[in-house]
């Protein structure tokens, strides 16, 4: 295990109600931006809560954050943030508002041109207005860590950026705020979690005994928990769990001092620049197919995986490493999310030209030992076919 600071400055305010406590987070004078999605919030009664607790400060609102936030719509409310001089966010939905929060909290103060954020994957952020949550979709993790990823359709664009100025203030966790989600929703949140921690967890041994068992928990609980919430979504207990369990999967705890993957990611989404895939699937796609072109660098942590997570302990090393990575399939499948290419209609010709993309980004070592080249990248998704 490496050296490591961890220092996470999120408040969370957890449980049932806890909308009512943006009064006491946002300072009285504050003058807001609320920027949400498409609308869910008005019929599911968070809006009316939010704007209850919010009271007599000066608000003004942002709609229309897509799934992927798309840089030129978030452009816009940078527009309005210089203009009318606003200095609190307010990102009330799921990851993609969460991440669109942060981009325009860094991109209204920044004096370049704000596209240079993601280009450079943030290192020249000086400063960026506090953001505060309301979370509505557990999945990202975004309300409790410092990331940010933003699609450029205009350009076929989807890159990332972190930086510390652009973790959350507080984030409000009331499970109850996510009972009306669609399923699809859900299912890609349950499996965007779980391939969280796996980019965390299962790389190479470090004799992280926390971090692990903590990531196996993890991975455990949304096994669990998945289809339970998925059949009942109204069950608070199951919803919680997920809720919490989405946050811990990515809030920098069980990836401290940890090597980290994160080529999963990185693959899937040139997918979604792509092809507009959902963030969760293109993940469900690369991941049991990576695992496989990668089982001889990663063979210490798939055998302890196979016995810990999933309790395969019978057979050969080979046997057993198969088994874990089919159980990874079926899980996705059994959330009802596909997990070959040709489910979403790509054809196998986009595997080079993933590899292509990737290559001229300079992204040609990815992986724990930066060892994913872009021909491995390229075999990775001709399995994936």
């Amino acid at each position: 295990m490496d050296n490591f600071t961890f220092h996470n400055p999120t408040r969370l305010l957890f449980g049932r109600g806890q909308i009512a406590a943006l009064d006491q987070e946002l300072p009285a004078d504050a003058r807001v931006l609320l920027l949400a999605g498409g609308g869910s919030i008005k019929t599911n009664g968070v809006y009316t809560q939010a704007q209850k607790a919010l009271g007599a400060r000066v608000v003004f609102e942002f709609w229309g954050v897509e799934a992927n936030p798309d840089f030129d719509t978030l452009m816009r409310a940078v527009e309005i943030v210089r203009r009318e001089k606003i200095d609190w966010i307010l990102a009330v939905g799921g990851g993609s508002v969460l991440d669109g929060a942060k981009f325009v909290a860094a991109a209204a103060p920044y004096s370049g041109d704000p596209w240079e954020i993601l280009t450079t994957f943030g290192k020249n952020v000086r400063s960026a207005l506090p953001i505060g949550a309301i979370l509505t979709l557990p999945a990202t993790g975004s309300e409790a860590n410092a990331a940010s990823v933003i699609s450029r359709r205009a350009l076929k664009e989807k890159l990332a950026f972190i930086h510390p100025l652009v973790f959350p203030r507080f984030s409000v966790l009331d499970p109850e705020t996510t009972f009306s989600l669609p399923e699809r929703q859900v299912a890609n949140g349950i499996g965007d979690a779980f391939c969280h921690v796996m980019e965390q967890y299962l790389t190479y041994p470090a004799e992280a005994a926390v971090q692990d068992r903590f990531a196996e928990s993890i991975l455990k609980i949304l096994v669990e928990v998945g289809p339970v919430t998925l059949a009942q979504p109204k069950n608070y207990a199951a919803r919680a769990n997920l809720v919490w369990a989405a946050t811990w999967a990515l809030n920098g705890a069980i990836g401290a001092g940890v090597p980290q993957d994160w080529a999963t990611h990185m693959i899937g989404h040139e997918l979604t620049a792509l092809h507009d895939i959902d963030h969760a699937r293109t993940l469900a796609v690369v991941l049991p197919s990576l695992l496989h072109v990668q089982r001889a660098a990663k063979r210490g942590k798939l055998l302890q995986y196979a016995e810990r997570v999933w309790g395969l302990t019978e057979g050969s090393e080979d046997a057993r490493i198969d088994a874990a990575i089919a159980k990874t399939r079926a899980f996705y499948e059994s959330l009802g999310i596909k997990t070959r290419l040709s489910d979403y209609g790509v054809k196998i010709d986009t595997a080079a030209e993933v590899a292509r993309r990737l290559q001229a980004r300079g992204a040609t070592g990815l992986g724990e030992r930066g060892e994913i080249t872009p021909a491995k990248v390229e075999e990775i998704l001709r399995r994936a076919a």
